[in-house]
């Protein structure tokens, strides 16, 4: 890169550098383990990855033995090898977990090496501490989900590109491998972000126009390549008809059947909700993007995540599936910009960030610990009711464990921001640690809260307990992806869809029943039930009675 970086007055010591690396570890590692697979995202996510493990089936995703083509399985394959990695020590949907940690590991460490090489020595650790103080990182961070590892793929890219005019063999590789991380996680959308960013960087700035950068270009093609085509090959050879479901029914085609019908007022939903899922990233991108708005040509350390982050902002704005979760990788370009302001800041701003947190996450913490305390001593306070019909049948303990965590860790945290000189990464530190504590805290006192609500355990138990010793299938009404994941996983129960209706059971999601339920004299119920916190799912079992 051209420009020239500024220095840092406030360089990082050992001591500062111990603190920020035990800061990371511990958002890293809080919530990956102690609590079953969650509705929506991790329930479905571990359907797939036990399947793997029960099945042995590395090659084609399915949940409860049906093919499930949505997206290519590294993230899967990952997840089901640390699954069987860790398996003495922890339950198989808590050490697939693990590899959530993995990759948001990964993602960090390939971030701070892009701002590091952009804004200089001592910018890596504001980019990682930045991107974990960002909202829209924390709980998706910690989820089985495939988007993690896309955004690692997207933070090798980022990097790769910040060597590109350099060191063209290892930009290379590490883009093409970024590329094909972000394919074989999520598909299609990583080809098309690298295209779009590679060929607007040369196109809008002349710095890109380098022999370098296009040989960087080359090399990053032939690395991605065994990426996008192994799996997909394997795939086809097994069965033409999973492949075109992959890659037409859920992807090309999808596309394509969207684009007939133009943008609708979801394409702007990124716009409206990035402010909060990128918060405090945001402002500080903004800040030295419009002080640096006549340096534009001259800034190439704002270029790349300026153009990164505008072709992933329009890209994923027009697209069949907008989510919140998907607006995952634009948070990595706004980090980057946000690291480069540093310097700029002003201390009032700064300051005035800082008292933000300093006040925010106070009241946070003392409400978890005074709902948590309400909860426990079944206080008549309004708020501890509400918090006891949202969660009926749950029953508050003392966990030792859990609870000298989080004594420890209100009390590090008050030392931290005690401690910490003032300077312009006091803010951003501060946040960091305050968003970290509210986390640890909600995983350690509300955790078992949490997943008393969040876990198809208990309902899938009760609905095991009612099964006959013998029946020859199970027939399904209106049970999504969760649902049949969890209930394989829990009870070992597989639906069918039965379209001959020769099944003995007939399991129904939801309050409208099929026309066949009507007759009484055909259908017994035998069971009923839903999640704690769920009033939309209502489970029925009934066993077929004319034989």
């Amino acid at each position: 890169m051209y420009f020239i970086k500024p220095t840092d007055p406030n360089p990082i010591t050992p001591a500062k550098a111990v603190l920020l690396g035990m800061l990371c570890l511990t958002w890293l590692g809080t919530g990956l383990v102690g609590h079953d697979p969650w509705k929506p995202d991790e329930a479905y996510s571990f359907g797939l990855i036990y399947s793997i493990l029960q099945s042995g089936d590395w090659l084609v995703p399915a949940i409860a033995g049906e093919p499930f083509m949505d997206k290519p399985p590294l993230y899967y394959w990952t997840a089901a090898l640390f699954a069987r990695l860790f398996s003495p020590l922890l339950p198989l949907h808590d050490g697939a977990r693990l590899a959530s940690g993995f990759f948001s590991t990964l993602t960090l460490l390939f971030i701070g090496l892009a701002s590091r090489k952009l804004y200089g020595e001592n910018r890596g650790w504001a980019a990682v501490i930045i991107l974990i103080g960002c909202i829209g990182m924390l709980v998706h961070s910690h989820e089985m989900i495939t988007d993690l590892a896309l955004l690692t793929g997207y933070a090798m890219m980022l990097y790769g590109f910040t060597l590109s005019q350099e060191r063209h063999v290892r930009a290379g590789l590490l883009i093409g491998t970024g590329v094909g991380i972000g394919f074989m996680s999520k598909g299609f959308i990583s080809p098309v972000l690298f295209t779009l960013t590679a060929a607007l960087l040369p196109a809008l700035f002349g710095k890109w126009r380098v022999k370098n950068y296009f040989l960087s270009l080359g090399v990053a093609v032939l690395s991605a390549l065994p990426w996008l085509t192994v799996w997909p090959l394997l795939l086809y050879l097994r069965s033409p008809q999973l492949f075109a479901d992959w890659a037409w029914t859920h992807n090309i085609g999808n596309w394509l059947e969207y684009a007939k019908h133009g943008p609708s007022n979801e394409s702007f939903y990124y716009l409206k909700n990035l402010p909060w899922l990128a918060w405090p990233a945001l402002p500080l991108a903004v800040w030295v993007v419009w002080q640096s708005r006549k340096r534009l040509a001259q800034r190439d350390d704002l270029q790349l995540p300026l153009v990164s982050f505008a072709v992933m902002l329009v890209t994923l704005s027009f697209v069949p599936n907008i989510r919140e979760v998907f607006a995952m990788p634009m948070l990595l370009p706004i980090t980057l910009l946000a690291a480069a302001s540093l310097s700029a800041l002003k201390r009032g701003a700064a300051n005035a960030l800082d008292w933000f947190g300093l006040m925010t996450f106070a009241l946070l913490a003392i409400m978890l610990w005074w709902g948590w305390g309400g909860l426990l001593l079944n206080n008549n306070a309004k708020i501890t009711q509400l918090l006891k019909e949202f969660q009926p049948g749950f029953e508050p303990s003392v966990q030792t464990a859990p609870f000298v965590i989080a004594i420890a860790a209100t009390v590090l945290w008050l030392v931290v921001v005690w401690r910490v000189g003032r300077s312009m990464r006091r803010s951003v530190v501060n946040w960091a640690a305050g968003i970290t504590l509210i986390w640890l805290l909600a995983m350690t006192l509300w955790l078992p809260w949490l997943d008393s609500g969040k876990s198809y355990r208990s309902m899938v138990v009760s609905m095991k307990k009612k099964l006959p010793e013998q029946y020859q299938c199970i027939k399904r009404t209106q049970l999504d992806d969760n649902q049949r994941a969890m209930l394989h996983y829990f009870g070992n129960i597989v639906t069918k869809t039965d379209p001959k209706n020769r099944c003995d059971l007939y399991l129904i999601q939801g309050s409208q029943l099929p026309k066949a339920l009507f007759d009484k004299k055909r259908w017994e119920k035998i069971w009923e039930g839903r999640r704690k916190d769920d009033q939309n799912e209502h489970f029925r079992l009934y066993r077929r009675v004319d034989k």
